[in-house]
């Protein structure tokens, strides 16, 4: 029996294109999915999958539908599609190709997703100043994520090549599937049990919602925000955003930009360090330049040239004051003896000695008790007194008859 002639990877995959272009009902399909493994191209076009409960297609909308969109589409969408189906020949892969795209609600994942970010949030888990700082120049770095695979290979490849000295320490962690996110949560406790890292990076390369969960998981979210150790959380790519990297520390759009926030690359850090050297010889040198400035002026004052100056200055400011206050005492007791004089003047001229020596006199009566008395009036004397009379230059007894 003949064999038929071999046909080509090509004829059968333009064979099978040919008859489901053919097919009437493929033409125009009316589709409900959830989107997963979304990629919006830098051409404007939009590659993503349509899955259900147990199946899932590939689709395309090229720039020219994806224009007429009033919405982004996210993984977890839930969406009704409207398109043709056809195969891209070169593959040999049949897809949908897209017209038209509305919202259909949200996916059971993705409604999952907001619920627990609304939670945390409420909680403060995003704080900014529950955000511990990253260290400039870590010692050594711990590292959860799979042991194999790219992830791991760009996180050395950038650390090493920025810094050769830095210390890697790697806690394999399963990054996707069931009792992923426990062992991400088992690899954050046990550096922080340990102490021997500076820094934790949890990482893990894109993929669709389901693949990123563990670091969408409750457990995965407070075990960061518990950690005593700063955490850089690298997952997915520079569009996907998971709860681990509301709560981390410090968020990296990718893997290998985490190895680039955690250390500091070496050649610029010696750059720094010689800068900021220069920088303090040049300042060194000014305040020397001063300092010398200083010195000579000092050197050169009249002080230093004839010390004995300021004793000789001090001297005659001391005489100085001896003089002013000589001269003070001299105007004070002066016009202290012209006050006494005036004050001597009127007492002589208010003294009863004057009085008598103008001619008056002065009788005193003594009393029985002893006490003399001075007359003032003929009244006060009775025959047989005895009195004094007070003369200017003396005093006689005299009688009453």
């Amino acid at each position: 029996m003949d064999r038929p002639e071999p046909i080509t990877v090509s004829q059968l995959n333009r064979y099978v294109k040919n008859l489901i272009d053919n097919d009437e009902m493929l033409e125009m399909v009316y589709i409900r999915g959830e989107i997963s493994n979304f990629k919006n191209h830098y051409t404007g076009h939009m590659y993503f999958t349509l899955k259900d409960e147990s199946s899932l297609i590939k689709c395309v909308m090229f720039k020219t539908y994806t224009s007429n969109l009033n919405f982004v589409p996210k993984d977890g969408m839930s969406v009704v599609i409207l398109g043709s189906v056809s195969v891209f020949e070169r593959d040999g892969v049949y897809q949908i190709y897209v017209k038209g795209m509305e919202i259909d609600g949200i996916g059971a994942l993705y409604a999952e997703y907001e619920k627990l970010k609304a939670k945390l949030e409420a909680e403060g888990l995003f704080d900014e100043k529950n955000k511990k700082k990253i260290p400039l120049l870590p010692k050594s770095i711990g590292i959860a994520t799979s042991k194999t695979g790219a992830v791991i290979r760009d996180i050395i490849n950038v650390t090493t090549r920025r810094f050769p000295n830095v210390n890697l320490k790697l806690f394999p962690s399963a990054v996707q599937g069931k009792g992923a996110a426990e062992t991400i949560v088992k690899a954050i406790k046990y550096f922080n049990e340990v102490k021997n890292v500076d820094v934790i990076i949890i990482a893990r390369g894109g993929g669709s919602l389901e693949d990123l969960w563990p670091f969408n998981e409750e457990i995965t979210a407070r075990a960061i925000y518990e950690s005593e150790i700063p955490v850089i959380s690298a997952v997915g790519h520079e569009t996907d955003y998971t709860i681990a990297d509301f709560v981390a520390d410090l968020r990296a759009p990718t893997p290998s930009a985490a190895g680039e926030l955690a250390v500091p690359e070496m050649k610029e850090l010696r750059w720094k360090l010689s800068e900021n050297r220069r920088k303090l010889s040049l300042l060194l040198g000014k305040r020397l330049e001063i300092a010398k400035n200083k010195y000579h002026h000092l050197k050169d004052s009249k002080v230093l040239r004839d010390p004995y100056w300021i004793v000789k200055d001090r001297i005659l400011t001391v005489q100085g004051l001896e003089k002013e206050l000589a001269n003070t005492l001299y105007l004070n007791i002066k016009d202290n003896k012209i006050r006494l004089v005036k004050a001597i003047s009127m007492l002589d001229t208010l003294s009863p000695l004057k009085t008598l020596k103008r001619g008056y006199s002065i009788i005193e009566k003594k009393e029985h008790d002893g006490e003399k008395h001075i007359i003032n009036s003929v009244k006060d004397l009775n025959s047989g007194d005895l009195i004094s009379i007070v003369l200017e230059d003396g005093k006689k007894e005299a009688k009453i008859v």
